[in-house]
């Protein structure tokens, strides 16, 4: 337990080094690591956490030209990295920036490394521009991502992949849904100007915020006017776009965003939600719940109907299936540093599976549509290539890859129609 004031920079800065390090050591921003801080400081870290992983390739090679030799100490080293990304983003309180992390150091090791803290950090301000003019003849450095990653860019994306790398290092938008059930676009735009935040129409239902704001200062956000979705993520209910009164599926469907946007907007669905695990599917009956809105929801595989599949086709398919997040890279930062190359071949033999699975349950005449966060093209379009080789009662009837730009997202959408 911290004696720190929780008010206090040192705080944040040693709560988001504990964080940090533990994404070095291959634990996920999902596994609720940022829920482990008091409420009062955790805006304060996530800024920290969030910004120090997405500069992660600068603040290595900072430290790789700062230091003698790696440091054993791995809360030692994310301390350092947060203090610098700090130091980087906050000149005008340097003085105090380099203070509080050695306050904070006296947290970490038994106290033992405030002095080197205080002499790394210190090196660092004298050196800052000599480091950061160097810094551009290292790539990974530079760009802030990983040299396989970036190497799978630029083979996609020969003319466009330094847009994705710097969309991918940059704070995410903030988009939000407005809930056409209870209210309309327009008139929600007006609640939102009536209380000082700025946002302009995007979409069918979406609105895109000029700053990004807590929900709590959302108007009527308790009272399920609105959700939090990106633009991007919005066009999966516009491309499904089932009929009113259809069997749908949405089979992998936590947090729920997709499963409500459904239901917002297409009348008397039979909607079923699927997903893995019981905590996540209650996540989906939470978000449901706020909005008004109702689906019958399971804790089951996608992959095996067996388990859960009653025998009824489906007049429409979501599958939303696990990816490697390379288009929502800036929403999860520590993605680029957990993930390996590897990872990206078994993805897609876990996405085959999947699609391979669900398509025994869309009707002759029905619809699926695969969707990824994903930019990499063995996850989308060479997937959907593969899938139309095995399956000879399936069509494409419309594909579309997102870019992450900055007004949403990237997302890879395939509609497949299945054949009578």
């Amino acid at each position: 337990m911290s004696r720190l004031p929780i008010n206090s920079l040192a705080y944040a800065l040693l709560e988001a080094s504990r964080i940090d390090a533990a994404v070095l050591a291959g634990q996920s921003l999902a596994d609720g690591l940022l829920g482990r801080v008091d409420p009062l400081a955790r805006p304060a870290v996530q800024d920290l956490v969030y910004g120090s992983l997405r500069a992660y390739g600068r603040g290595d090679y900072f430290l790789g030209r700062l230091l003698d030799k790696p440091l054993a100490d791995d809360a030692v080293r994310a301390l350092l990295l947060v203090a610098v990304y700090r130091l980087e983003t906050r000149p005008d309180i340097a003085h105090t920036v380099v203070d509080q992390a050695v306050t904070a150091a006296g947290e970490v090791a038994g106290g033992r490394c405030r002095g080197l803290v205080n002499a790394v950090l210190r090196a660092f301000l004298r050196r800052q521009a000599e480091l950061s003019a160097d810094l551009a003849g290292d790539a990974v450095a530079a760009a802030q991502h990983p040299d396989w990653w970036l190497a799978e860019l630029q083979a996609a994306y020969p003319e466009t992949w330094p847009a994705i790398v710097a969309a991918g290092n940059a704070p995410p938008p903030m988009g939000l849904r407005v809930n056409s059930r209870r209210i309309g676009r327009d008139a929600y735009q007006a609640q939102l100007a009536a209380s000082g935040i700025a946002a302009r129409p995007v979409g069918e239902s979406g609105l895109a915020l000029a700053r990004p704001q807590a929900v709590d200062a959302l108007p009527g956000f308790a009272d399920g006017l609105l959700s939090v979705q990106d633009p991007g993520a919005q066009r999966a209910a516009e491309l499904l776009d089932p009929a009113p009164g259809s069997r749908v599926l949405d089979a992998c469907a936590a947090p729920g965003g997709k499963t409500a946007h459904l239901l917002e907007r297409t009348a008397d669905l039979d909607l079923l939600a699927l997903d893995l695990k019981p905590s996540r599917c209650r996540r989906i009956a939470d978000n449901l719940d706020r909005l008004g809105l109702h689906a019958e929801i399971k804790v089951a595989d996608c992959a095996r109907p067996a388990d859960w599949w009653d025998g009824r086709p489906f007049d429409a398919v979501l599958a939303d299936v696990p990816c490697t997040a390379s288009g929502v890279v800036r929403r999860n930062p520590d993605a680029k540093w957990l993930r390996r190359e590897a990872d990206i071949a078994s993805f897609a033999a876990a996405q085959a599976r999947i699609l391979d699975a669900l398509w025994q349950v869309v009707r002759p005449g029905g619809k699926l549509l695969y969707v990824t966060c994903s930019v990499f093209p063995a996850e989308n379009r060479h997937q959907i290539a593969r899938f139309l080789a095995r399956q000879a009662q399936a069509r494409n009837r419309h594909e579309e890859q997102l870019l992450p730009t900055a007004e949403h997202d990237g997302f890879f959408y395939c509609l497949l129609d299945k054949l009578a």
